[in-house]
């Protein structure tokens, strides 16, 4: 008699001991003393935690839950009892989903996502998904730090997951797991062309033809390209591909080289995809250096189109690189200027300027050579090698002749939201100019930016999604790292926060400003003592501008230690007369938050806002100042500074798509049809899409739109069915046993031997030497 079935929604748990079979096999008695400890903590845990043991299978067990609160706790209270160098090697899979039972047995897509989701992870870790990570959102005790998303078996879709990140449980790197990260298929990293030129002191024209590819493919709307930082991380390390690949979460990655000799350039440029570790396109470029802004875009298009043909649709404008009015020795001066500022000491950024004031002397109209004083000054505030506001004072007046001269670069756009948000304190304004920057070219300075502006509205979550698109583009960036944990900080999740701000610490262009906050979130968090070590061993730039003394002093303010902190606030108060007037009064309204002195603290925010300081805007947020939080006078000069009221946020803005129409598909695939079948473009091993459009007499985007809607396929795939059809159909026919393999997969318009056989390996599940085999011997 077949047993009732029923369907319900439950937490999900698989654990496993790992390495057990191997155990069994080197020591029996302890493998079982290890087995039996599992089954005791794991009894006891779910006993407390409303668990419900379904199954033990050798080494391994299902369990389910209630509720995601209940397994997560429970999963983190058996790896906590576990752990050790004499303790369980376990890993722990939880996801939430619909079970379906029968009374023996317990199956479903939510049973399969938890065992391969456990199946990913390693020991001392809890892996979760992305739909039970959404459950932990209001449980400030549990944190989780994402792992990327996973194309998992039998799971139709790649599913995020989330590693736990609690006290005694092991955070895994991405290394760690049992398989990379899936990677959107649009998305590609940009490697530095190498400087093939007997002159090493071109570098800085490799290092700029980078650069401007990188900033060409990022017009593309749809296509996610690698910021400039984590593509330059790689340069000069002979890495495997797919090692970068994987470490930059992409799909496909642009490699080359560029050698100059006189007025000519020869540039070699390859694509390659990631997963399947193979080159499906290259090319050389020979061109004079007059032609090299027609090159630029004529490199960048072309990557476009085999991109796209490689990866399915995505449009792509006529044009991707404008030439500015600038003679070409000019340029090169310019891509010299920004090589040398890029390098980020204080002697390469002073050279890099004064490369920049020459282009300017005879080039006045060249915007692009202003941004880059303006960057150069703000490089030396921001990492500690001027005083800030000398240098930022130095900075201004070159932005301000860059937008007069061309305000639509999106450069331009992007500090006139920062002049709006620190200077102006107009959300409004912000928001306006972000907007602007984002339809020009997205960049990860657009998600920064938007980024610390929710935060510091205190829209934290929206914040956090576009932080997380910044890290995706740019995962080595210290300031990405930074505002990583200033979210979490301002969330009040401290021991996730100081990850991030220890990690921007540590990147290679150290980001200061993560110093002060750092040691607060330590202080926060209850670590006072190792926070008053920490500021008390900060030595050189990450002890300059008072970040030493005000931070020593303000942890004495919340040890309350009161006469070691008021022993050294007037030295703060002296600093208030000076250029760091700034960094003491925010150090100052924070220690009196602290000391409990509110209507001093009170008094000095007034000054701060009378003054206009920018780093009054951070103020809104900032947990130190959690005493004052409910007090009315606090609230009434907050809203002098940051009013969100009334301003309406951004959304995830969309592109309309105005290319074919149900009909207009309906149609042109029955034309593409006819087309492939009666004249047979696919022998041609040169065909492109754009060349196969023009036979179809419509445009490039429109013919990349109908493959992706009609046929579900990129340009590549549609093309090499054919050539495939074609080749089994040659393989077949006796007249032609005497050519070999390669001679029929070219005759039947495939252009490369790779290409070929990686396609054939897909499409049939077998190498074309077995199928040749199985039919030849039929």
């Amino acid at each position: 008699m077949t047993k009732p079935k029923s369907r319900r929604l439950a937490a999900i748990m698989f654990t496993d001991i790992v390495g057990y079979t191997t155990m069994m096999q080197e020591d029996e008695a302890r493998a079982v003393a290890v087995r039996t400890k599992h089954r005791q903590v794991f009894e006891e845990d779910h006993a407390r935690h409303g668990g419900e043991i379904l199954q033990y299978y050798g080494d391994g067990t299902l369990s389910i839950f209630h509720s995601a609160i209940q397994a997560v706790e429970c999963a983190i209270a058996i790896q906590q009892r576990l752990s050790g160098d004499q303790g369980v090697p376990l890993r722990i899979g939880i996801h939430i989903g619909d079970i379906i039972t029968d009374g023996t047995e317990i199956y479903g897509d939510g049973v399969n996502i938890a065992s391969r989701i456990e199946n990913l992870c390693t020991a001392g870790a809890i892996l979760i998904s992305g739909k039970l990570n959404e459950e932990l959102q209001n449980q400030k005790h549990l944190s989780s730090v994402s792992m990327g998303r996973f194309s998992l078996k039998n799971v139709a879709k790649p599913l995020e997951v989330f590693a736990l990140d609690q006290p005694g449980l092991h955070l895994p790197t991405k290394d760690e797991l049992k398989q990379p990260p899936f990677a959107p298929k649009h998305t590609i990293a940009v490697l530095p062309f190498v400087n093939m030129s007997s002159n090493p002191e071109t570098e800085y024209f490799s290092d700029g033809m980078t650069e401007e590819i990188i900033n060409a493919l990022a017009k593309i709307k749809t296509l996610k390209v690698t910021s400039r930082t984590s593509s330059f991380h790689f340069k000069g390390q002979n890495l495997p591909i797919r090692h970068i690949g994987q470490e930059l979460n992409v799909a496909t990655i642009l490699e080359g080289s560029i050698r100059l000799s006189g007025k000519r350039m020869r540039l070699t440029a390859q694509l390659i995809d990631v997963q399947e570790d193979f080159h499906f396109w290259s090319e050389t470029f020979d061109r004079t250096m007059e032609d090299i802004f027609a090159v630029q875009d004529e490199i960048s298009l072309l990557i476009a189109d085999k991109l796209r043909e490689h990866t399915g649709h995505f449009e792509i404008e006529e044009h991707l690189v404008e030439a500015p009015e600038i003679v070409t020795d000019a340029y090169q001066q310019y891509l010299k200027g920004r090589f040398y500022i890029l390098k980020m000491s204080r002697g390469s950024i002073l050279q890099g300027i004064q490369l920049m004031e020459e282009v300017i002397a005879t080039q006045p109209h060249y915007a692009l050579a202003y941004l880059g004083v303006h960057l150069g000054y703000t490089m030396l505030a921001t990492l500690g090698l001027e005083p800030a506001q000398e240098a930022f004072a130095k900075a201004y007046p070159y932005l301000q002749k860059a937008v007069a001269l061309d305000a639509s670069l999106p450069e331009c756009q992007l500090q006139l939201s920062y002049i709006a948000l620190l200077q102006d304190w107009d959300l409004t304004q912000t928001y306006e100019h972000l907007a602007r920057a984002f339809d020009i070219r997205l960049s990860v300075e657009y998600y920064q930016s938007m980024a610390s502006t929710l935060a510091c509205e205190g829209k934290q979550k929206a914040a956090m999604g576009y932080i997380d698109i910044a890290l995706q583009l740019d995962p080595y960036s210290a300031i990405n790292a930074h505002l990583k944990g200033f979210i979490y900080y301002v969330e009040r999740n401290y021991d996730l926060s100081i990850i991030w701000f220890d990690k921007s610490q540590k990147s290679k262009s150290k980001f200061l400003v993560s110093t002060l906050y750092l040691g607060q979130a330590l202080l926060l968090s209850g670590r006072e003592k190792e926070a008053l070590a920490y500021y008390e061993g900060l030595e050189g730039d990450q002890a300059a501008d008072l970040m030493k003394v005000g931070g020593i002093t303000l942890a004495h303010a919340m040890m309350n230690n009161r006469a070691a902190a008021t022993a050294v606030v007037a030295e703060l108060e002296a600093a208030l007369e000076t250029e760091l007037m700034d960094k003491a009064l925010n150090l100052l309204i924070m220690i009196y938050a602290r000391l409990g002195e509110e209507e001093r603290a009170l008094a000095l925010i007034a000054q701060g806002i009378e003054n206009r300081l920018p780093m009054m805007i951070f103020l809104r947020e900032e947990p130190m100042l959690q005493p004052l939080w409910d007090n009315v006078a606090y609230q009434e000069l907050m809203a002098q500074v940051l009013d969100p009221s009334g301003i309406e946020r951004p959304s995830e803005r969309k592109y309309k798509k105005t290319l074919l129409d149900d009909e207009l598909t309906t149609e042109y695939k029955a034309r593409l049809e006819t087309l492939m079948e009666e004249k047979q473009p696919y022998l041609d091993p040169q065909l492109t899409l754009r060349g196969l459009a023009a036979q179809m007499d419509i445009s490039p985007n429109q013919l990349s739109q109908l493959l992706n809607e009609g046929f579900d396929r990129n340009f590549s795939e549609f093309v090499n069915s054919y050539r495939l059809s074609e080749f089994k159909s040659k393989v077949g026919n006796d007249g032609l046993q005497h050519l070999t393999l390669l001679a029929l997969a070219y005759d039947s318009g495939f252009n490369s031997k790779t290409v070929f056989n990686t396609f054939f390996k897909k499409s049939t599940g077998m190498t074309p030497k077995a199928y040749w085999k199985s039919v030849r011997h039929q």
